[in-house]
């Protein structure tokens, strides 16, 4: 089975993951500047979400990229990804609406997590359908950073109880570890080229 509708419902999925985020931020419905003020942690969740869509279609896009085949188990890993990302909405919002309590902040932290476990699933589902002599296989390496972000994503969700800016700063510090582009199948896809 093609790749192509695999890609194009994920996009569509994600495009409707990042409107969501984007509607629940509600207009005030005063015209003065500090009407602004309380939507401040909303628009920051929301930022901060958007950049993690960002980065999930991003690195989706160059899995798929060095994915020959899609086959049965592919497609159910990759729903199990979207699954996850489709909380994002809920989760920001919650988070934001809630000025990074404990309890918002260890949800959208365990929805990170589980979205993370959930894309090294379908980087798994993909190798084993393509081999261990993949482009994929051999693009992704050691595969740090998708060891690191589950651990950090963790400690965050503890911290959270203890110091609940802590586990603010470790979400945005991995997120900033994969805003980087990741050009590790593009480099291996030109050189088998």
């Amino acid at each position: 089975m093609g790749k192509t509708r695999l890609e194009a419902f994920s996009d569509g999925v994600l495009a409707i993951v990042i409107t969501i985020m984007v509607l629940e931020i509600k207009v005030p419905h005063d015209a003065s500047p500090g009407a602004l003020v309380p939507l401040i942690p909303v628009f920051l969740s929301y930022v901060l979400s958007f950049v993690y869509v960002g980065i999930y279609w991003n690195n989706h896009h160059h899995m798929l990229h060095a994915c020959k085949q899609v086959t049965g188990p592919v497609l159910w890993a990759n729903l199990h990804l979207l699954f996850w990302l489709s909380l994002f909405p809920f989760v920001t919002g919650w988070m934001g609406e809630n000025h990074f309590a404990a309890l918002p902040s260890v949800l959208y932290g365990f929805v990170l997590s589980a979205a993370a476990i959930a894309y090294w699933i379908l980087q798994q589902t993909i190798i084993s359908v393509q081999g261990a002599d993949s482009v994929l296989r051999r693009a992704i390496g050691s595969d740090w950073k998708g060891k690191l972000s589950p651990g950090l994503y963790l400690l965050a969700i503890l911290l959270t109880f203890f110091a609940p800016w802590m586990a603010q700063v470790i979400y945005l510090a991995v997120a900033v570890l994969w805003i980087v582009p990741d050009r590790r199948i593009e480099r291996t896809l030109q050189h088998d080229a």
